[in-house]
Protein backbone atom coordinates (compact mmCIF):
# COMPACT_ATOMS: atom_id res chain seq x y z
CA UNK A 1 0.00 0.00 0.00
CA UNK A 2 1.39 3.40 -1.04
CA UNK A 3 2.39 5.35 2.08
CA UNK A 4 1.18 8.96 1.84
CA UNK A 5 2.73 9.98 5.17
CA UNK A 6 6.21 8.44 5.42
CA UNK A 7 7.96 9.24 8.69
CA UNK A 8 11.44 9.34 10.17
CA UNK A 9 11.14 7.87 13.65
CA UNK A 10 13.24 9.08 16.55
CA UNK A 11 13.13 9.86 20.25
CA UNK A 12 13.55 13.35 21.62
CA UNK A 13 11.87 16.38 23.12
CA UNK A 14 8.41 17.22 21.78
CA UNK A 15 5.38 19.12 23.07
CA UNK A 16 2.00 19.36 21.39
CA UNK A 17 -0.85 21.75 22.01
CA UNK A 18 -0.77 25.45 22.79
CA UNK A 19 -1.38 25.02 26.51
CA UNK A 20 1.69 22.80 27.00
CA UNK A 21 3.89 24.93 24.73
CA UNK A 22 2.96 28.23 26.34
CA UNK A 23 3.28 26.76 29.84
CA UNK A 24 6.74 25.39 29.01
CA UNK A 25 8.03 28.64 27.49
CA UNK A 26 6.55 30.65 30.38
CA UNK A 27 8.41 28.44 32.86
CA UNK A 28 11.70 29.15 31.08
CA UNK A 29 10.94 32.86 31.13
CA UNK A 30 12.39 35.37 33.57
CA UNK A 31 11.97 39.09 34.06
CA UNK A 32 14.69 40.03 31.56
CA UNK A 33 13.96 37.52 28.80
CA UNK A 34 13.80 38.51 25.15
CA UNK A 35 11.72 35.85 23.41
CA UNK A 36 12.23 35.62 19.64
CA UNK A 37 9.57 33.92 17.51
CA UNK A 38 11.09 33.95 14.02
CA UNK A 39 8.44 33.15 11.40
CA UNK A 40 8.61 31.77 7.89
CA UNK A 41 6.26 33.35 5.37
CA UNK A 42 2.79 31.82 5.32
CA UNK A 43 2.28 31.11 9.01
CA UNK A 44 -1.05 31.91 10.66
CA UNK A 45 0.05 35.14 12.34
CA UNK A 46 -3.18 35.62 14.27
CA UNK A 47 -2.97 32.17 15.83
CA UNK A 48 0.61 32.65 16.93
CA UNK A 49 0.00 36.16 18.29
CA UNK A 50 -3.06 35.11 20.24
CA UNK A 51 -1.20 32.30 21.98
CA UNK A 52 2.25 33.80 22.53
CA UNK A 53 0.70 36.93 24.01
CA UNK A 54 -0.50 34.69 26.85
CA UNK A 55 3.09 34.72 28.10
CA UNK A 56 3.44 37.49 30.67
CA UNK A 57 5.28 40.34 28.98
CA UNK A 58 5.94 44.06 29.06
CA UNK A 59 6.45 44.63 25.34
CA UNK A 60 5.21 42.76 22.26
CA UNK A 61 6.91 43.62 18.97
CA UNK A 62 5.28 42.67 15.65
CA UNK A 63 7.90 42.79 12.89
CA UNK A 64 5.21 43.59 10.30
CA UNK A 65 5.00 47.06 11.86
CA UNK A 66 8.72 47.59 11.37
CA UNK A 67 8.75 47.07 7.61
CA UNK A 68 8.86 49.76 4.99
CA UNK A 69 5.49 50.76 3.59
CA UNK A 70 3.76 48.39 1.19
CA UNK A 71 4.20 50.95 -1.58
CA UNK A 72 7.96 51.08 -1.01
CA UNK A 73 8.24 47.28 -0.85
CA UNK A 74 6.35 46.91 -4.13
CA UNK A 75 8.72 49.41 -5.71
CA UNK A 76 11.72 47.65 -4.18
CA UNK A 77 10.70 44.30 -5.66
CA UNK A 78 9.32 45.41 -9.06
CA UNK A 79 12.55 44.46 -10.81
CA UNK A 80 12.20 40.89 -9.55
CA UNK A 81 8.46 40.55 -10.15
CA UNK A 82 8.57 41.98 -13.71
CA UNK A 83 5.44 42.27 -15.86
CA UNK A 84 5.63 38.66 -17.06
CA UNK A 85 2.65 36.52 -16.06
CA UNK A 86 4.77 33.56 -14.92
CA UNK A 87 8.45 34.42 -14.74
CA UNK A 88 10.39 36.90 -12.64
CA UNK A 89 14.01 37.41 -11.66
CA UNK A 90 15.44 35.86 -8.53
CA UNK A 91 15.84 38.43 -5.79
CA UNK A 92 19.18 39.41 -4.32
CA UNK A 93 17.49 41.15 -1.38
CA UNK A 94 17.80 40.07 2.25
CA UNK A 95 15.10 40.37 4.91
CA UNK A 96 16.94 43.26 6.51
CA UNK A 97 16.24 45.28 3.34
CA UNK A 98 12.52 45.11 4.18
CA UNK A 99 12.94 46.87 7.52
CA UNK A 100 12.52 50.62 7.87
CA UNK A 101 15.80 51.85 9.42
CA UNK A 102 14.10 54.54 11.56
CA UNK A 103 11.47 52.15 12.88
CA UNK A 104 14.16 49.58 13.65
CA UNK A 105 16.27 52.13 15.51
CA UNK A 106 13.26 53.34 17.50
CA UNK A 107 12.13 49.87 18.58
CA UNK A 108 15.67 48.86 19.57
CA UNK A 109 15.82 51.94 21.78
CA UNK A 110 12.44 51.03 23.31
CA UNK A 111 13.64 47.46 23.92
CA UNK A 112 16.73 48.72 25.76
CA UNK A 113 14.55 50.86 28.04
CA UNK A 114 11.96 48.16 28.78
CA UNK A 115 12.23 46.25 32.05
CA UNK A 116 10.62 42.85 31.85
CA UNK A 117 9.88 40.21 29.26
CA UNK A 118 9.92 41.29 25.62
CA UNK A 119 8.39 39.19 22.84
CA UNK A 120 9.50 39.83 19.27
CA UNK A 121 7.44 37.92 16.71
CA UNK A 122 7.21 37.75 12.93
CA UNK A 123 9.27 37.40 9.78
CA UNK A 124 12.87 38.39 10.53
CA UNK A 125 12.29 38.66 14.30
CA UNK A 126 15.88 37.68 15.10
CA UNK A 127 17.13 40.65 13.06
CA UNK A 128 15.48 43.08 15.48
CA UNK A 129 17.39 42.09 18.61
CA UNK A 130 19.30 39.14 19.98
CA UNK A 131 17.09 36.94 22.13
CA UNK A 132 17.46 34.68 25.15
CA UNK A 133 15.01 32.13 23.74
CA UNK A 134 14.80 31.67 19.96
CA UNK A 135 11.84 29.86 18.39
CA UNK A 136 11.51 29.34 14.64
CA UNK A 137 7.99 28.81 13.27
CA UNK A 138 8.64 27.03 9.99
CA UNK A 139 6.22 26.28 7.15
CA UNK A 140 6.46 23.88 4.15
CA UNK A 141 5.98 25.51 0.76
CA UNK A 142 3.24 23.13 -0.24
CA UNK A 143 1.12 24.19 2.73
CA UNK A 144 1.83 27.84 1.91
CA UNK A 145 0.49 27.23 -1.59
CA UNK A 146 -2.75 25.76 -0.21
CA UNK A 147 -3.15 28.81 2.00
CA UNK A 148 -2.50 31.08 -0.97
CA UNK A 149 -5.28 29.36 -2.90
CA UNK A 150 -7.62 29.93 0.04
CA UNK A 151 -6.50 33.59 0.22
CA UNK A 152 -5.39 33.12 3.82
CA UNK A 153 -1.83 34.45 3.76
CA UNK A 154 -0.08 37.63 2.71
CA UNK A 155 3.28 38.08 1.06
CA UNK A 156 6.05 39.51 3.24
CA UNK A 157 5.03 43.11 3.92
CA UNK A 158 2.46 43.12 1.11
CA UNK A 159 -1.20 42.14 1.24
CA UNK A 160 -1.63 40.27 -2.06
CA UNK A 161 -4.32 37.84 -0.93
CA UNK A 162 -6.69 38.91 -3.70
CA UNK A 163 -4.11 38.34 -6.44
CA UNK A 164 -4.42 35.27 -8.66
CA UNK A 165 -2.69 32.23 -7.17
CA UNK A 166 -0.12 32.27 -10.00
CA UNK A 167 0.96 35.79 -9.01
CA UNK A 168 1.13 34.92 -5.32
CA UNK A 169 3.23 31.87 -6.15
CA UNK A 170 5.46 33.93 -8.42
CA UNK A 171 6.21 36.43 -5.63
CA UNK A 172 6.95 33.60 -3.26
CA UNK A 173 9.14 31.69 -5.69
CA UNK A 174 11.23 34.56 -6.99
CA UNK A 175 11.35 36.81 -3.95
CA UNK A 176 9.88 35.88 -0.56
CA UNK A 177 11.02 32.27 -0.28
CA UNK A 178 14.49 33.14 -1.52
CA UNK A 179 14.86 35.75 1.24
CA UNK A 180 13.36 33.45 3.85
CA UNK A 181 15.66 30.56 2.99
CA UNK A 182 18.71 32.82 3.03
CA UNK A 183 17.65 34.02 6.48
CA UNK A 184 16.94 30.50 7.73
CA UNK A 185 20.36 29.24 6.63
CA UNK A 186 21.88 31.87 8.94
CA UNK A 187 19.94 30.90 12.06
CA UNK A 188 19.98 27.09 12.20
CA UNK A 189 22.60 27.00 14.97
CA UNK A 190 20.91 29.84 16.89
CA UNK A 191 17.40 28.39 17.11
CA UNK A 192 16.49 26.80 20.46
CA UNK A 193 13.07 25.44 19.47
CA UNK A 194 11.26 24.66 16.20
CA UNK A 195 7.50 25.14 15.94
CA UNK A 196 5.25 23.19 13.57
CA UNK A 197 1.96 25.06 13.04
CA UNK A 198 1.07 23.40 9.72
CA UNK A 199 -2.26 22.25 11.18
CA UNK A 200 -4.22 25.15 12.62
CA UNK A 201 -4.45 25.06 16.42
CA UNK A 202 -2.46 21.80 16.57
CA UNK A 203 1.08 23.08 17.21
CA UNK A 204 4.10 20.97 18.06
CA UNK A 205 7.43 22.08 19.48
CA UNK A 206 10.79 20.31 19.36
CA UNK A 207 14.14 21.50 20.67
CA UNK A 208 17.42 22.03 18.87
CA UNK A 209 18.87 18.63 19.80
CA UNK A 210 15.79 16.81 18.49
CA UNK A 211 15.83 18.83 15.27
CA UNK A 212 19.45 17.95 14.54
CA UNK A 213 18.94 14.33 15.58
CA UNK A 214 16.24 14.15 12.90
CA UNK A 215 18.54 15.71 10.33
CA UNK A 216 21.34 13.32 11.25
CA UNK A 217 19.11 10.26 10.94
CA UNK A 218 17.71 11.37 7.58
CA UNK A 219 21.19 12.10 6.24
CA UNK A 220 22.48 8.64 7.16
CA UNK A 221 19.68 6.34 6.01
CA UNK A 222 17.16 5.93 3.17
CA UNK A 223 14.05 8.08 3.62
CA UNK A 224 11.02 9.49 1.85
CA UNK A 225 9.61 12.99 1.80
CA UNK A 226 5.85 13.53 2.12
CA UNK A 227 4.26 13.36 -1.34
CA UNK A 228 1.57 15.82 -2.36
CA UNK A 229 -1.03 15.47 -5.06
CA UNK A 230 -2.74 18.07 -7.20
CA UNK A 231 -5.41 18.10 -9.91
CA UNK A 232 -4.61 19.28 -13.44
CA UNK A 233 -6.57 20.24 -16.58
CA UNK A 234 -5.27 17.03 -18.15
CA UNK A 235 -5.34 14.93 -14.96
CA UNK A 236 -6.19 11.24 -14.75
CA UNK A 237 -7.42 8.51 -12.42
CA UNK A 238 -4.46 6.12 -11.99
CA UNK A 239 -3.14 7.67 -8.78
CA UNK A 240 -6.59 7.64 -7.21
CA UNK A 241 -6.43 3.84 -7.22
CA UNK A 242 -2.74 3.10 -6.76
CA UNK A 243 -2.11 5.82 -4.15
CA UNK A 244 -5.55 5.55 -2.55
CA UNK A 245 -6.62 9.17 -3.04
CA UNK A 246 -9.94 10.93 -2.61
CA UNK A 247 -12.27 9.46 -5.28
CA UNK A 248 -14.61 12.46 -5.03
CA UNK A 249 -12.03 14.72 -6.70
CA UNK A 250 -12.32 15.36 -10.43
CA UNK A 251 -8.79 14.02 -11.07
CA UNK A 252 -5.20 14.04 -9.90
CA UNK A 253 -2.63 15.09 -12.49
CA UNK A 254 0.45 15.67 -10.34
CA UNK A 255 2.27 13.92 -7.57
CA UNK A 256 5.42 15.56 -6.26
CA UNK A 257 7.26 12.74 -4.51
CA UNK A 258 10.78 14.17 -4.51
CA UNK A 259 10.97 17.96 -4.73
CA UNK A 260 12.68 18.85 -1.44
CA UNK A 261 12.16 22.59 -1.95
CA UNK A 262 8.40 22.04 -1.72
CA UNK A 263 7.90 18.68 0.01
CA UNK A 264 7.68 18.15 3.75
CA UNK A 265 9.82 15.97 5.95
CA UNK A 266 7.81 14.23 8.65
CA UNK A 267 9.57 13.39 11.91
CA UNK A 268 7.83 11.03 14.29
CA UNK A 269 9.20 12.15 17.64
CA UNK A 270 8.04 9.84 20.42
CA UNK A 271 5.16 8.95 18.03
CA UNK A 272 4.20 12.62 17.61
CA UNK A 273 4.25 13.79 13.99
CA UNK A 274 6.32 16.92 13.43
CA UNK A 275 6.23 18.39 9.92
CA UNK A 276 8.85 20.68 8.44
CA UNK A 277 10.17 21.66 5.00
CA UNK A 278 12.44 18.89 3.71
CA UNK A 279 14.80 21.55 2.39
CA UNK A 280 15.99 21.90 6.01
CA UNK A 281 17.87 18.66 5.47
CA UNK A 282 19.48 19.99 2.28
CA UNK A 283 20.60 23.15 4.06
CA UNK A 284 21.95 21.50 7.22
CA UNK A 285 23.38 18.24 5.83
CA UNK A 286 24.18 19.03 2.21
CA UNK A 287 27.52 17.21 2.08
CA UNK A 288 26.21 14.03 3.69
CA UNK A 289 22.99 14.08 1.65
CA UNK A 290 24.24 15.16 -1.76
CA UNK A 291 27.83 13.96 -1.67
CA UNK A 292 30.84 16.26 -1.70
CA UNK A 293 31.23 16.40 -5.51
CA UNK A 294 27.51 17.15 -5.96
CA UNK A 295 27.56 19.80 -3.25
CA UNK A 296 30.63 21.38 -4.86
CA UNK A 297 28.75 21.64 -8.16
CA UNK A 298 25.24 22.58 -7.00
CA UNK A 299 25.76 24.09 -3.57
CA UNK A 300 22.88 23.60 -1.14
CA UNK A 301 20.43 22.62 -3.86
CA UNK A 302 18.92 19.21 -4.44
CA UNK A 303 19.42 18.70 -8.19
CA UNK A 304 17.19 15.66 -8.88
CA UNK A 305 13.41 15.75 -9.09
CA UNK A 306 10.92 12.88 -9.34
CA UNK A 307 7.22 13.50 -9.92
CA UNK A 308 4.21 11.75 -11.47
CA UNK A 309 2.14 12.93 -14.43
CA UNK A 310 -1.16 11.06 -14.57
CA UNK A 311 -3.17 11.23 -17.82
CA UNK A 312 -4.99 7.90 -17.43
CA UNK A 313 -8.52 8.61 -18.69
CA UNK A 314 -7.40 12.22 -18.86
CA UNK A 315 -5.96 14.39 -21.60
CA UNK A 316 -2.70 15.37 -23.25
CA UNK A 317 -0.24 17.59 -21.43
CA UNK A 318 0.62 20.88 -23.12
CA UNK A 319 3.08 20.78 -26.01
CA UNK A 320 6.09 22.42 -24.41
CA UNK A 321 9.82 23.02 -24.36
CA UNK A 322 12.33 23.82 -21.62
CA UNK A 323 15.03 26.50 -21.93
CA UNK A 324 18.53 25.56 -22.95
CA UNK A 325 21.25 26.10 -20.36
CA UNK A 326 22.54 29.23 -22.06
CA UNK A 327 19.04 30.73 -22.25
CA UNK A 328 18.44 29.85 -18.58
CA UNK A 329 21.69 31.52 -17.54
CA UNK A 330 21.11 34.67 -19.56
CA UNK A 331 17.40 35.14 -18.84
CA UNK A 332 16.78 33.66 -15.38
CA UNK A 333 20.17 33.60 -13.68
CA UNK A 334 20.05 29.80 -13.35
CA UNK A 335 23.21 27.74 -13.31
CA UNK A 336 21.47 24.77 -14.95
CA UNK A 337 18.19 24.07 -16.68
CA UNK A 338 15.37 21.53 -16.62
CA UNK A 339 16.52 18.51 -18.54
CA UNK A 340 14.15 15.62 -18.00
CA UNK A 341 12.77 12.27 -19.08
CA UNK A 342 9.48 10.34 -19.09
CA UNK A 343 9.54 6.85 -17.60
CA UNK A 344 6.27 5.03 -18.31
CA UNK A 345 4.91 3.48 -15.12
CA UNK A 346 1.83 2.34 -16.98
CA UNK A 347 0.08 2.89 -20.31
CA UNK A 348 -3.07 1.95 -22.18
CA UNK A 349 -2.91 0.62 -25.74
CA UNK A 350 -3.43 4.06 -27.28
CA UNK A 351 -0.80 5.82 -25.12
CA UNK A 352 1.78 7.95 -26.90
CA UNK A 353 4.42 10.60 -26.35
CA UNK A 354 5.03 13.60 -28.58
CA UNK A 355 8.79 14.10 -28.88
CA UNK A 356 10.96 16.20 -31.21
CA UNK A 357 10.05 17.79 -34.53
CA UNK A 358 9.34 15.70 -37.57
CA UNK A 359 12.08 15.49 -40.18
CA UNK A 360 11.56 18.03 -42.94
CA UNK A 361 9.36 20.36 -40.91
CA UNK A 362 9.41 23.97 -42.09
CA UNK A 363 10.41 25.89 -38.95
CA UNK A 364 8.81 29.16 -39.98
CA UNK A 365 5.58 27.49 -41.03
CA UNK A 366 5.31 25.65 -37.71
CA UNK A 367 5.95 28.80 -35.66
CA UNK A 368 3.43 30.72 -37.73
CA UNK A 369 0.86 28.02 -37.05
CA UNK A 370 1.56 28.21 -33.31
CA UNK A 371 1.28 31.98 -33.28
CA UNK A 372 -1.97 31.78 -35.23
CA UNK A 373 -3.51 29.89 -32.30
CA UNK A 374 -2.91 32.97 -30.15
CA UNK A 375 -4.64 35.27 -32.63
CA UNK A 376 -7.54 33.04 -33.64
CA UNK A 377 -8.70 31.47 -30.39
CA UNK A 378 -10.56 28.59 -32.07
CA UNK A 379 -7.68 27.73 -34.42
CA UNK A 380 -6.34 24.17 -34.01
CA UNK A 381 -2.62 23.47 -34.17
CA UNK A 382 -2.01 20.20 -36.03
CA UNK A 383 0.47 18.67 -33.58
CA UNK A 384 0.99 15.41 -35.46
CA UNK A 385 1.93 17.30 -38.63
CA UNK A 386 4.94 18.84 -36.92
CA UNK A 387 5.83 16.73 -33.86
CA UNK A 388 6.70 13.02 -33.69
CA UNK A 389 3.90 10.98 -32.12
CA UNK A 390 5.48 7.83 -30.68
CA UNK A 391 3.50 4.89 -29.25
CA UNK A 392 4.28 4.39 -25.56
CA UNK A 393 4.07 1.28 -23.41
CA UNK A 394 4.82 0.38 -19.82
CA UNK A 395 8.54 0.68 -18.89
CA UNK A 396 9.46 2.77 -21.95
CA UNK A 397 11.89 5.59 -21.20
CA UNK A 398 11.86 8.80 -23.28
CA UNK A 399 14.77 11.21 -22.83
CA UNK A 400 14.02 14.93 -23.07
CA UNK A 401 17.12 17.15 -23.03
CA UNK A 402 16.35 20.87 -22.81
CA UNK A 403 15.23 22.40 -26.07
CA UNK A 404 13.32 19.29 -27.16
CA UNK A 405 9.61 19.73 -27.91
CA UNK A 406 7.62 17.19 -25.92
CA UNK A 407 4.26 16.25 -24.49
CA UNK A 408 2.93 13.19 -22.68
CA UNK A 409 -0.28 11.99 -24.30
CA UNK A 410 -3.46 10.79 -22.66
CA UNK A 411 -3.80 7.35 -21.07
CA UNK A 412 -0.28 7.16 -19.71
CA UNK A 413 1.27 7.27 -16.27
CA UNK A 414 4.62 9.02 -16.33
CA UNK A 415 7.38 9.11 -13.76
CA UNK A 416 9.13 12.34 -14.69
CA UNK A 417 12.81 12.36 -13.81
CA UNK A 418 14.41 15.76 -14.16
CA UNK A 419 16.78 18.35 -12.82
CA UNK A 420 15.19 20.58 -10.24
CA UNK A 421 14.30 24.02 -11.72
CA UNK A 422 10.63 23.29 -11.91
CA UNK A 423 8.68 26.24 -13.30
CA UNK A 424 10.70 27.08 -16.38
CA UNK A 425 8.41 25.50 -18.94
CA UNK A 426 7.44 27.28 -22.16
CA UNK A 427 4.03 26.05 -23.29
CA UNK A 428 3.61 26.19 -27.06
CA UNK A 429 0.13 24.70 -27.44
CA UNK A 430 -2.45 23.72 -24.84
CA UNK A 431 -5.21 22.19 -26.95
CA UNK A 432 -7.49 25.25 -26.65
CA UNK A 433 -8.56 24.22 -23.15
CA UNK A 434 -9.05 26.15 -19.94
CA UNK A 435 -7.12 25.77 -16.73
CA UNK A 436 -8.81 24.63 -13.54
CA UNK A 437 -9.58 28.28 -12.80
CA UNK A 438 -11.60 28.53 -16.01
CA UNK A 439 -9.00 30.73 -17.70
CA UNK A 440 -6.56 29.90 -20.53
CA UNK A 441 -3.18 28.74 -19.27
CA UNK A 442 -0.31 31.04 -20.34
CA UNK A 443 1.40 30.06 -23.59
CA UNK A 444 4.94 31.29 -24.24
CA UNK A 445 5.73 30.93 -27.93
CA UNK A 446 7.99 34.00 -27.90
CA UNK A 447 10.46 32.37 -25.54
CA UNK A 448 9.83 28.84 -26.75
CA UNK A 449 10.87 29.54 -30.34
CA UNK A 450 14.23 30.82 -29.10
CA UNK A 451 15.15 27.49 -27.54
CA UNK A 452 13.61 24.82 -29.80
CA UNK A 453 16.36 22.52 -31.06
CA UNK A 454 15.25 21.90 -34.64
CA UNK A 455 17.90 19.22 -35.22
CA UNK A 456 16.07 16.91 -32.81
CA UNK A 457 14.08 15.43 -35.64
CA UNK A 458 12.58 12.00 -36.26
CA UNK A 459 15.89 10.19 -36.84
CA UNK A 460 17.57 11.92 -33.89
CA UNK A 461 14.69 11.10 -31.54
CA UNK A 462 14.57 7.40 -32.37
CA UNK A 463 18.33 7.03 -32.38
CA UNK A 464 19.09 8.95 -29.17
CA UNK A 465 15.97 9.65 -27.12
CA UNK A 466 13.77 6.54 -27.14
CA UNK A 467 14.55 3.46 -25.02
CA UNK A 468 18.31 3.79 -24.93
CA UNK A 469 18.66 0.58 -22.92
CA UNK A 470 22.02 -1.13 -22.44
CA UNK A 471 22.80 -3.95 -20.02
CA UNK A 472 25.83 -2.86 -17.96
CA UNK A 473 25.97 -5.64 -15.36
CA UNK A 474 24.16 -8.83 -14.41
CA UNK A 475 24.32 -11.68 -11.97
CA UNK A 476 22.29 -14.49 -10.50
CA UNK A 477 18.70 -13.23 -10.44
CA UNK A 478 19.42 -9.60 -11.37
CA UNK A 479 20.53 -7.32 -14.20
CA UNK A 480 21.35 -3.62 -14.38
CA UNK A 481 20.47 -1.50 -17.41
CA UNK A 482 21.59 1.96 -18.35
CA UNK A 483 18.45 3.76 -19.55
CA UNK A 484 19.75 7.32 -19.92
CA UNK A 485 19.78 10.13 -19.62
CA UNK A 486 21.02 11.95 -22.71
CA UNK A 487 24.76 12.79 -22.93
CA UNK A 488 23.91 16.50 -22.55
CA UNK A 489 22.18 15.83 -19.20
CA UNK A 490 24.00 15.53 -15.87
CA UNK A 491 21.63 12.88 -14.46
CA UNK A 492 22.28 9.20 -15.08
CA UNK A 493 19.52 6.61 -14.72
CA UNK A 494 19.87 2.87 -14.12
CA UNK A 495 17.14 0.26 -13.99
CA UNK A 496 17.57 -2.92 -11.99
CA UNK A 497 15.46 -6.02 -12.59
CA UNK A 498 15.84 -8.48 -9.71
CA UNK A 499 14.30 -11.47 -7.99
CA UNK A 500 17.20 -11.72 -5.52
CA UNK A 501 19.25 -9.24 -3.54
CA UNK A 502 21.00 -6.46 -5.52
CA UNK A 503 23.95 -4.42 -4.22
CA UNK A 504 24.06 -0.64 -4.80
CA UNK A 505 26.71 2.00 -4.19
CA UNK A 506 25.96 5.71 -3.94
CA UNK A 507 29.34 6.61 -5.52
CA UNK A 508 29.53 10.07 -3.90
CA UNK A 509 26.12 11.13 -5.19
CA UNK A 510 22.67 11.18 -3.70
CA UNK A 511 20.56 8.38 -5.20
CA UNK A 512 16.84 8.77 -5.92
CA UNK A 513 14.87 5.61 -6.71
CA UNK A 514 11.34 4.49 -7.45
CA UNK A 515 9.93 0.98 -7.26
CA UNK A 516 8.51 0.68 -10.80
CA UNK A 517 7.68 -3.04 -10.70
CA UNK A 518 6.73 -5.26 -7.77
CA UNK A 519 4.59 -4.81 -4.69
CA UNK A 520 7.24 -4.49 -1.99
CA UNK A 521 11.01 -4.45 -1.49
CA UNK A 522 13.31 -3.98 1.47
CA UNK A 523 16.39 -1.73 1.54
CA UNK A 524 19.13 -2.87 3.91
CA UNK A 525 22.62 -1.92 5.05
CA UNK A 526 25.31 -4.60 4.63
CA UNK A 527 26.96 -3.21 7.78
CA UNK A 528 23.72 -2.60 9.72
CA UNK A 529 24.38 1.14 9.55
CA UNK A 530 20.66 1.86 9.27
CA UNK A 531 17.44 -0.01 10.04
CA UNK A 532 15.81 -1.98 7.21
CA UNK A 533 13.59 0.25 5.09
CA UNK A 534 10.45 -1.12 3.39
CA UNK A 535 9.23 0.31 0.08
CA UNK A 536 6.00 -0.23 -1.82
CA UNK A 537 5.11 0.02 -5.49
CA UNK A 538 5.43 3.53 -7.00
CA UNK A 539 7.07 5.02 -3.91
CA UNK A 540 10.06 7.30 -4.48
CA UNK A 541 12.85 7.20 -1.92
CA UNK A 542 16.15 9.00 -1.37
CA UNK A 543 19.43 7.40 -0.38
CA UNK A 544 21.96 9.96 0.92
CA UNK A 545 25.46 9.80 -0.51
CA UNK A 546 26.81 9.17 3.02
CA UNK A 547 25.10 5.75 3.09
CA UNK A 548 27.73 4.57 0.54
CA UNK A 549 26.32 1.05 0.09
CA UNK A 550 22.95 -0.61 0.40
CA UNK A 551 21.05 -3.63 -0.89
CA UNK A 552 17.53 -4.05 -2.24
CA UNK A 553 15.61 -7.32 -2.44
CA UNK A 554 12.00 -8.44 -2.96
CA UNK A 555 10.08 -8.55 0.30
CA UNK A 556 6.75 -9.80 1.62
CA UNK A 557 4.35 -10.67 -1.19
CA UNK A 558 7.09 -9.91 -3.75
CA UNK A 559 9.51 -12.56 -2.47
CA UNK A 560 10.48 -14.88 -5.31
CA UNK A 561 9.05 -12.49 -7.92
CA UNK A 562 10.82 -10.09 -10.27
CA UNK A 563 10.85 -6.45 -9.19
CA UNK A 564 12.39 -3.34 -10.77
CA UNK A 565 13.71 0.00 -9.56
CA UNK A 566 14.74 3.05 -11.56
CA UNK A 567 17.63 4.95 -9.99
CA UNK A 568 18.88 8.47 -10.71
CA UNK A 569 22.16 10.03 -9.63
CA UNK A 570 24.57 12.73 -10.73
CA UNK A 571 27.21 11.56 -13.19
CA UNK A 572 30.70 12.99 -13.23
Amino acid sequence: MYDKKPKIELEGFVLQGWDKIISFISAKNNNSTILIIDCYAGINENELKFNFKKIKHKLFVDTNKLFKTEKKLISLTDRFMTTDVLFGNFTHLSLIDYFDARKLMAIRDKIRKTKGTIIIMGVGASLVEKGNIHIFADMPRWEIQQRMRRKEVKAIGIDNREDAFSLQYKRGYFNDWKMMDKHKRNVYTKVDFWLDSTENNKPKLINRNTFFAGMEKAASSPFRVVPFFDPAPWGGKWMMEVCDLDRSKINFGWCFDCVPEENSLLLSVNNVEFEMPSVNLVYTKSKELLGEPVEARFGKEFPIRFDFLDTMDGGNLSVQVHPTTQFAIENFGLTYTQDESYYLMDAKEDAHVFLGVKTGVNNIEMLNELEKTQIEKEYIFDVEKYVNCIPAKKHDHFLIPAGTIHCSGKNSMVLEISSTPNIFTFKLWDWNRMGLDGKPRPVNITRGKEVIQWNRNTEYVHKQLVNQFTIVAEGNGWREEKTGLHPTEFIETRRHWFSTQVKHQTNNSVNVLNLVEGACVIVESPSNAFLPFILHYAETFIVPAAVEEYTIRPYGESEGKECATIKAYIKF
